[in-house]
């Protein structure tokens, strides 16, 4: 059996073991968890060919630094406009490569995008909780989070040149406004505050992590003090506190909570949401429950055509070669 191994060099804060998440256990008080943006966290392993079920790391904006020790493995790196260098090589991310014992592989933030996706071409070895390898962050339980000096150790590594090369990026996510579904508290603020939320921008803070992305804005405020017992939340939630500042719930939110909530994300915004970097401005659109529907299907068909489109391996550089017309024509002098 194939093995790679890696050391560490160097992990930024937030750099965790994630796969798909655990939603089945919300009902026991655990958080789902789970890739922060979970398009680019699919399309790294359907471009490397990968089974249902892996992990991979998440990589926030503090980076990452791998040295090779033993093997050779490939990779993919997708998410944000993150800045790869390997092998002397710089690229960007949304790419294939496979790294060599002796090599090292450094993942650091670029223009855009607050998270970048490592998966390998083989299983990553950390820790199963409830279940998964996905880590809630402020705890660390589940697969871990990787700290520099650790070694993360990979079975049935396997080099896939057929898959070098650049990853075709999703076109078909939405651009505009993030659409939000009102409610279920809408009713208990202002006017002036719904008006607020659906025409004023909103810019993210620096009170950014795995459990929420806190904004800064207009204030929402109520029609008058409200006590409501804990209740379920979902990932996208928009809860108010009682100075009027909004948070969007993300990936590690609490289960349950009693704070008010004036709308939701849908559920198809909430991974481009994710990628923005404080000081980014944020709109909201209202949508009607049907129209989220609708919205949440087209799109988990289009997710389904894109990661089935980019599963195709493309051959290796000579196999590519040998299927290109590279010459057209010749000229005798």
């Amino acid at each position: 059996m194939a093995s790679a191994k890696f050391s560490v060099s160097f992990a930024g804060p937030l750099v965790t073991m994630q796969d798909a998440g655990r939603p089945g256990n919300m009902r026991y008080g655990v958080a789902a968890s789970g890739p922060m943006d979970r398009l680019a966290f699919d399309a790294a392993h359907a471009a490397l060919g990968n089974k249902a079920g892996l992990n991979a790391i998440e990589i926030s904006l503090g980076g990452l630094m791998l040295h090779c020790t033993e093997g050779s493995v490939s990779v993919a790196i997708t998410g944000g406009d993150f800045v790869v260098e390997h092998a002397g090589q710089k690229t960007g991310s949304w790419t294939i490569l496979t790294i060599r014992k002796g090599e090292k592989l450094a993942i650091r933030a670029g223009k855009a995008g607050s998270w970048a996706y490592l998966a390998f071409a083989g299983d990553l070895a950390s820790e199963k909780w409830l279940g998964s390898q996905a880590t809630h962050a402020s705890s660390g339980f589940g697969g871990g989070v990787v700290q520099g000096g650790q070694t993360l150790v990979v079975t049935d590594a396997a080099v896939r040149e057929e898959r070098a090369g650049e990853i075709a990026q999703p076109e078909f996510a939405s651009d505009g406004a993030m659409r939000v579904v009102l409610g279920p508290q809408d009713r208990y603020f202002t006017a002036e505050a719904l008006e607020h939320l659906l025409s004023a921008p909103f810019a993210v803070s620096d009170a950014y992590d795995r459990m929420g992305m806190r904004l800064n804005g207009p204030t929402l405020e109520m029609e008058h003090a409200l006590s409501i017992p804990s209740e379920p939340i979902v990932r996208g939630s928009i809860q108010v506190s009682g100075d009027g500042v909004p948070t969007v719930l993300l990936a590690d939110h609490q289960t349950t909570g009693g704070y008010p909530k004036i709308a939701t994300v849908i559920s198809c915004d909430t991974d481009r949401l994710t990628q923005l970097r404080a000081g980014q401005k944020i709109r909201f659109a209202s949508v009607s429950t049907q129209q989220a529907v609708d919205a949440a299907r087209d799109y988990a068909q289009q997710k389904a055509q894109y990661l089935a489109q980019i599963s195709v391996a493309r051959g290796t550089l000579a196999q590519r070669l040998m299927r290109e017309n590279l010459i057209h024509g010749w000229a005798d002098d």
